[in-house]
């Protein structure tokens, strides 16, 4: 059975994919640039760090790409203070996990501020023992430097470790550190790939929570 959890967030804890996804029109507008295809927008969720400067770069090359990620971000930090919708199951699976003993911390490739703000506005703070942001990290997602990380803030190794993912670069880098992966799709489907990367997949976390329960993770 494992022996630390270790979850991704934005659509994983919190239903916040799709809030980053309404973000991209207006910021494009502000800098006037042209409107963002649906090919943009898919192909920029799960990206972080310098995968997503590049995503920028190649469909927007007549400007810097840090200058409509921090125009983002800014209109991110804006719409998340308002709160951010919890995933179903969520609260139970933590719940489980802590009467279970079982250590949890957040992996993300958002910023500090973002993941703390976050988990304060929903009352899942007092669940985790720490965070690994963006931040604290050279390589983002799909590099496993993140979880590695994570793992040894815990102080378990990786393979003994729970890696809970919505996003393909998420379960890439699970897969990377060997740890034990779970996929729970939110606006990405499972695919072929996916299936070959991850120990198993699970609709929502309530079913993650009857595996652990059952003792098949």
């Amino acid at each position: 059975m494992v022996q630390g959890v270790i979850f991704d967030m934005d659509g994983l804890m919190f239903d916040t994919e799709r809030m980053w996804a309404t973000l991209w029109e207006p910021c494009c507008n502000a800098l006037g640039l042209p409107l963002p295809s649906e090919e943009f927008v898919v192909g920029a969720r799960g990206l972080a760090g310098e995968n997503m400067l590049r995503h920028i770069r190649r469909y927007y090359p007549q400007i810097q790409p840090e200058a409509l990620l921090n125009a983002l971000n800014q209109a991110g930090e804006a719409l998340f203070a308002k709160g951010v919708p919890v995933k179903p199951g969520l609260v139970e699976l933590l719940d489980y996990l802590e009467q279970a003993g079982i250590p949890r911390i957040v992996a993300s490739s958002s910023q500090p501020e973002v993941i703390r703000r976050n988990l304060k506005n929903t009352g899942t703070d007092r669940y985790f023992e720490d965070i690994v942001s963006g931040a604290d990290v050279t390589y983002s997602k799909p590099d496993p430097e993140m979880f590695l990380e994570a793992a040894r803030r815990i102080g378990i190794p990786p393979e003994r470790c729970l890696v809970l993912e919505d996003s393909y670069n998420g379960v890439r880098a699970g897969a990377a550190a060997h740890a034990v992966t779970v996929m729970v799709p939110d606006l990405m489907p499972s695919t072929p790939e996916m299936e070959r990367l991850y120990t198993t997949c699970c609709k929502d976390l309530f079913e993650v929570k009857a595996m652990l329960e059952r003792g098949a993770l």
